[in-house]
């Protein structure tokens, strides 16, 4: 019974087509973003990793300025929106209206919600529902995958 129900699973997933990826505004193939990003910033961005906490310099970043993505420089956080989360990442109450998408994240024997850059499908981090007023959000980066730029 098991296999059958596998076989009929499987035979849906035919028929169905190709699972198609996000398209995103900026897209270079596996060789050009490991030419263009470090490897730090390419195994975030690219593949989903999560930099060592308390690792990144922007973690202690508190100059006014602008937060964008490593992969394809969009803005994607602004200075007023950081704040101290105490988790040792570089933590926002939301991002520039536009800037990321989200998606459902099951790894980890949980379910999250994976922040990405809108325009180039890097992988930034999760969003917590733990964050202080007046979002209530927690937008908990990765400093890798971002630069700033200061006011």
């Amino acid at each position: 019974m098991h296999r059958r129900l596998f076989l009929t699973s499987m035979a849906a997933l035919v028929a169905a087509g190709p699972l198609r990826a996000e398209s995103f505004e900026v897209t270079l193939t596996e060789a050009e973003w490991r030419a263009k990003l470090s490897k730090a910033q390419f195994a975030v961005l690219r593949k989903a990793d999560t930099e060592r906490v308390g690792s990144s310099p922007l973690n202690a970043e508190h100059r006014k300025g602008v937060f964008s993505c490593a992969g394809c420089d969009l803005a994607v956080y602004r200075s007023e929106d950081k704040f101290e989360s105490g988790t040792g990442w570089p933590s926002f109450t939301q991002p520039i209206k536009g800037a990321v998408g989200t998606k459902p994240d099951n790894s980890l024997f949980t379910t999250r919600t994976e922040v990405h850059c809108r325009r180039c499908g890097g992988h930034l981090g999760h969003v917590f529902d733990d964050g202080p007023k007046p979002t209530g959000k927690r937008y908990c980066m990765n400093g890798v995958a971002m630069n700033f730029t200061a006011a």
